[in-house]
C-alpha cells in the first residue's frame, strides 16, 4: 500500500509528521518525534515524503545514511503552479503560499543564499517561513493539490511536480557524492596553460606575455581584460568594433587579434577555474557544486557557485574516476529535435526521429537532397526563429515536409507575439512578457543554448529574456517558440534522471550519479558495473520518452563513453 506522509523539522532537531489521505489532509493524529533522521529511518514503508523544501531536509538525511525514494517539494510545486497561473516571479515560499491562501500580506522570498565552496552549510541555513506551523504547511499542500486539478492537464502537471521534486533529490545526492576531481592534474593543466604564478596574485606568466604582445601591436599600453580599453585601441587604429567577442575579433585584420583572442581564452580559465577556484571548490578529491533544479526559466538546471555547468574541455582532464572505477558519460543525441517530433506529433518527423542514427542525416535525405548542414540549419532555425537569409528558404522546405512540427513552434511564436503564455508538454509555463526595447533581429543560437533564469545578462543571440529590456513582439515570439521545445526537453531530462536513479538503486549497484547538465549525464561506477550502467541509461531514456510523451515512434538514443577521464569522452 502506498503511504504518503507529511514532515516538518522542529527547532530542536526533531520532526512533526502525519500520514495523509488522497486529498492531502491528515489521516491520523500528528506525531512529534525527537529526532528527524530516526523519524524517517523508522518508517521504511513511506513511499513519498511531503515537505517544505528538499534542500532544507534531505542533506541532513543523506549525511546520516538515509535515502528517500520519493518526495513532494512544496516550494518547488508552488513555483510551478505560480507559473501556470501566469504569476511567475511572485514569492514561492510555503509561507508566501499560506499568506495568499489566507488573503494576508505576502512575505518576500529570502535573497539567494551565497554559495559556500567545499561545504554544505548553505543547505542548512534557515529559510523564509521557518516559523510556519505544521498545520499551515498541510493547508498549503492540500490547496496545491486542488490547484493541480484546475490546470489544463492535471495528470501532466502532477507528473511535472513529481519529477521536479525527484530532481531535488538527485541534486542533493550529487552534491553529497561529488564529482571525482584530481587537484594535482588540475594544477598541472594550469601550469601548462598559464605558466608560473607571480607573487601577489597578479596574472600568471603567459597572460602577462600575451598582454605585452597586445600592447606592442597597438603601440601603447592596453589592458586586454578591459573591453572598453580594447575597443578604444581599435578605434585609434582606425578599426570600428562593437564588442570584443571572439567572432567579431577574428574577422579583423590586425596584429593584436591573435594574442588578444588567446588572452581572452586563457583569462577565462584563470578567473573561472584557476588556482583560486581549485582551492575553494575541491575537497578530498571531490567537486561538490550546489545544483539548482529548474534554475533557468526553461526548467534547465543551474548551480549556485562553482561554474559546474561550464567546465572548459581542457579542465575536464582533472575529472578522473577513482582507482578501479570508471565514468560513464552519456550525451543525448539531438535531444531537442526529437522532442519537437514527440510534442508536435508530426508523423514525418516522428519517423525521422524513430531511429538511433544521426537525425540530421535522415532529415537531409528526406527534404534537403542529402545536404546535412542545410537540414540542421533548417530544423534549428524553426526552433530558434531564424527569419533572414537562407532561413526562410530552409524553413519553407521544412514546412512542406513536416507541416505539423513547424506549425507547433509557429503557434508558440504567435502566442508569444500576442503576449500569451505558452507551456511545455508537461505544463511548465513561460514567464509573462515584460520590459520594452528595440526591434532588433535576433541571431540564431547554437543548439543547446539556454534561457537565463533572470535575464540579468544580455543574451548573446539577442533573444527576448524576461526582465531584459525588450517587449518587441517578434523577440517575444522567438522566445516562446524555443521555450516549448527546450522546456519540454528539460522535462524529459528530469524524467531520465528520476528513472536512472531508481534503476541504479533497484539493481543494487554501487554506481552514483555525479554530474548532469541539460543533455549529458555522468555516472561514477566500479569498472565491472559499467556495462549495466550503459544499459540503465539507455532504458531510462526510453522510459522517460514514453512517460513524458506517451507511445510515439520517437527514440531518445545516447552517445555513451566509458572512460577514466572526462576529457576522453569527446
Amino acid at each position: 500500500m502506498t503511504e504518503r506522509w507529511a514532515l516538518s523539522p522542529t527547532e530542536n532537531g526533531g520532526a512533526r509528521l502525519v500520514p495523509l489521505d488522497g486529498t492531502g489532509l491528515p489521516a491520523a493524529p500528528v506525531v512529534t518525534e525527537p529526532d528527524l533522521v530516526e523519524a524517517v529511518r523508522s518508517r521504511p514503508g513511506v513511499t513519498r515524503w511531503v515537505w517544505r523544501s528538499t534542500a532544507e531536509i534531505y542533506p541532513r538525511l543523506l549525511a546520516a545514511g538515509v535515502r528517500v525514494e520519493r518526495c513532494y517539494d512544496i516550494e518547488a510545486a508552488e513555483s510551478l503552479l505560480l507559473g501556470h497561473e501566469g504569476r511567475l516571479g511572485e514569492p514561492r515560499s510555503a509561507a508566501a503560499a499560506h499568506a495568499r491562501l489566507r488573503g494576508a500580506p505576502v512575505p518576500a522570498d529570502p535573497p539567494p543564499r551565497p554559495a559556500v565552496p567545499g561545504s554544505q552549510s548553505s543547505l542548512f541555513e534557515p529559510r523564509s517561513g521557518a516559523d510556519l506551523t505544521f498545520d499551515a504547511l498541510l493547508q498549503v499542500y492540500a490547496d496545491q493539490l486542488t490547484r493541480h486539478d484546475a490546470t489544463d492537464h492535471p495528470g501532466r502537471m502532477l507528473l511535472l511536480t513529481a519529477v521536479e521534486s525527484a530532481g531535488m533529490l538527485v541534486a542533493a545526492e550529487m552534491n553529497r557524492s561529488g564529482l571525482p576531481w584530481r587537484a594535482d592534474v588540475h594544477r598541472d593543466v594550469l601550469q601548462e596553460l598559464l605558466g608560473e604564478r607571480y607573487a601577489g596574485g597578479g596574472e600568471p606568466r603567459k597572460l602577462a606575455e600575451l598582454a605585452d604582445e597586445v600592447s606592442a601591436a597597438f603601440g601603447r599600453r592596453v589592458r586586454p581584460d578591459l573591453p572598453a580599453d580594447v575597443v578604444r585601441a581599435f578605434a585609434q587604429a582606425g578599426i570600428k568594433v562593437k564588442s570584443t567577442r571572439r567572432w567579431e575579433l577574428e574577422g579583423l585584420d590586425h596584429p593584436a587579434v591573435r594574442p588578444l583572442v588567446q588572452y581572452k581564452k586563457l583569462y577565462r580559465i584563470w578567473t573561472a577555474h584557476g588556482w583560486s577556484w581549485l582551492q575553494d571548490w575541491v575537497r578530498d578529491g571531490r567537486f561538490r557544486p550546489e545544483y539548482q533544479p529548474g534554475g533557468a526559466v526553461s526548467g534547465r538546471w543551474t548551480t549556485n557557485g562553482g561554474g559546474a555547468l561550464q567546465i572548459p574541455k581542457v579542465i575536464r582532464q582533472a575529472v578522473v574516476a577513482d582507482e578501479g572505477w570508471r565514468l560513464v558519460v552519456a550525451d543525448a543525441d539531438q535531444m531537442e529535435p526529437r522532442v519537437l517530433a514527440a510534442i508536435s506529433r508530426d508523423r514525418g518527423l516522428m519517423e525521422v526521429a524513430g531511429h538511433d542514427g544521426d537525425l540530421y542525416t535522415a532529415l537531409s535525405d528526406r527534404a534537403f537532397h542529402g545536404d546535412r548542414d542545410h537540414a540542421k540549419i533548417a530544423l534549428l532555425g524553426a526552433v530558434y526563429g531564424q527569419t533572414s537569409g537562407d532561413g526562410l528558404k530552409n524553413l519553407a522546405a521544412l514546412r512542406r515536409r513536416f507541416p505539423h512540427a513547424v506549425a507547433y513552434v509557429d503557434d508558440a511564436a504567435k502566442a508569444g507575439e500576442e503576449g500569451r503564455l505558452v507551456r511545455t508538454w508537461l505544463g511548465r509555463t513561460s514567464p509573462p512578457a515584460v520590459g520594452s526595447g528595440d526591434d532588433g533581429e535576433a541571431g540564431m543560437p547554437q543548439e543547446g543554448d539556454d534561457l537565463p533564469a533572470d535575464g540579468s545578462e544580455h543574451p548573446a543571440d539577442g533573444r527576448f529574456m524576461p526582465g531584459y529590456a525588450s517587449s518587441n513582439a517578434r523577440a517575444r515570439g522567438r522566445f516562446t517558440r524555443n521555450f516549448v521545445v527546450q522546456g519540454s526537453a528539460a522535462d524529459w531530462a528530469l524524467l531520465l534522471l528520476a528513472a536512472l536513479r531508481q534503476s541504479l538503486t533497484a539493481a543494487g549497484l554501487r554506481a552514483e550519479l555525479v554530474f548532469f547538465q541539460h543533455d549529458e549525464v555522468i555516472v561514477h561506477c566500479p569498472q565491472e558495473e559499467a556495462g549495466a550502467v550503459v544499459e540503465a541509461i539507455r532504458a531510462a531514456g526510453e522510459l522517460a520518452g514514453r512517460t513524458a510523451f506517451g507511445e510515439t515512434p520517437v527514440r531518445f538514443p545516447f552517445t555513451t563513453a566509458v572512460v577514466r577521464r572526462y576529457s576522453d569522452a569527446k
